[in-house]
């Protein structure tokens, strides 16, 4: 048990939960809502992968919205995912509505599978749901020694430069490199992810200043008023021509939503309509793997012998996960209370799995 004292003299009791227990409580709910054993695996998998690295806000805190899903239709666990098109290079699939991890799992690993064959390989979906954290998919392909490359869309959150509504998703990206270490890089275009907001509004906490715009285009630290208005881009026209690229990548070429007409991505409250991108590079039909990683890990030498505390894109998250493992999730009152009413409903005892 940990106490934490607020301002405002509060006394607020944290409850914890590890990984191991936070993947058996995830599998036992999914299990209990009928979900088959294989995309059981994969969806509690990547929603301790969030955790693991930090991004609560696409880890437990986020998995309520996969139920409100299922329940309403918007989340098929049965849901046929069909191959709509197909090369050597390149596919294009239709998840009918499964869950998004299961769906940008398969279509990951069809990447790579592509890549290791002719070298590099793109596979688009449409028709799926949100998949939790971008980088756990381009994890993959560094563990299979292959170059990961992920983009998708959301629901608007981003408004035009110039303007104040918000018609432009949040837009993540991430590439992973394979290499002796870790290296990968995950995050929103804009300033800030619309789960962060999410979370920051279900723990009633302020956002930090330069984030987001209320709707009337003003700033606000208020993640309500923001979610009714818009997050800005980072970096004001880098993130947000990089997010309209995105738009473009995920949209149109794949033939998902774009722009207004995405839905299903913030709350699973409606059908889902986004689309992704998957990209494989195989480094072997290039200097061979090992030359590679050589030359890779040079790269990263020199930078750290610039500088000692030099950061490498992927060494927060090894950080994260390191601590996660020896210390556990923190759970707050709000969480718990939504987790608990998930597994009431499942006649499962949440207590069983939670550290007080």
């Amino acid at each position: 048990m940990v106490l934490t004292i607020k301002k405002n003299v509060e006394v607020c009791v944290l409850m914890k939960i590890n990984a191991e227990n936070e993947k058996k409580l995830l599998l036992e709910m999914l299990e209990k809502l009928g979900v088959n054993e294989e995309n059981a695996e994969i969806v509690a998998e990547a929603t301790l992968n969030a955790d693991l690295k930090g991004f609560t806000s696409h880890g437990l805190g986020r998995f309520h919205n996969y139920i409100t899903g299922i329940e309403s239709g918007n989340i098929d666990p049965n849901g046929e995912i069909i191959i709509e098109k197909e090369t050597e290079a390149i596919a294009l699939i239709n998840g009918n509505n499964n869950f998004g991890q299961v769906v940008a799992y398969k279509s990951m690993n069809m990447a790579i599978e592509k890549a290791k064959k002719i070298g590099i390989a793109a596979v688009g979906t449409n028709n799926s749901n949100h998949f939790g954290v971008t980088g756990f998919y381009s994890d993959l392909a560094i563990k299979k020694g292959i170059i990961g490359f992920v983009i998708a869309n959301t629901e608007p959150a981003i408004a035009p430069l110039g303007g104040k509504e918000p018609i432009i998703g949040t837009n993540p990206i991430a590439i992973g490199i394979p290499g002796d270490k870790y290296i990968a890089v995950d995050m929103a275009t804009s300033a800030t992810a619309r789960g962060k907001l999410l979370e920051s509004s279900r723990k009633g906490e302020k956002i930090p200043e330069g984030l987001a715009l209320d709707g009337d285009g003003n700033p606000t630290t208020d993640p309500d008023k923001a979610l009714k208005g818009s997050i800005l881009p980072f970096g004001q026209h880098k993130g947000y021509s990089l997010a309209f690229i995105i738009e473009i990548l995920t949209g149109p070429l794949v033939g998902a939503a774009y722009g207004k007409h995405v839905t299903g991505t913030a709350t699973c409250t409606k059908n889902c309509n986004k689309g992704d991108l998957f990209v494989a590079i195989d480094p072997n039909k290039f200097v061979g793997i090992d030359e590679f990683k050589k030359e890779t890990e040079k790269f990263i030498s020199e930078l750290r012998t610039s500088e000692p505390k030099t950061i490498v894109p992927g060494d927060i998250e090894r950080m994260k996960i390191d601590d996660f493992r020896k210390k556990g999730l923190n759970i707050d009152k709000s969480l718990y209370k939504r987790l608990s009413k998930i597994c009431d409903g499942l006649d499962i005892d949440i207590n069983d799995f939670i550290e007080k």
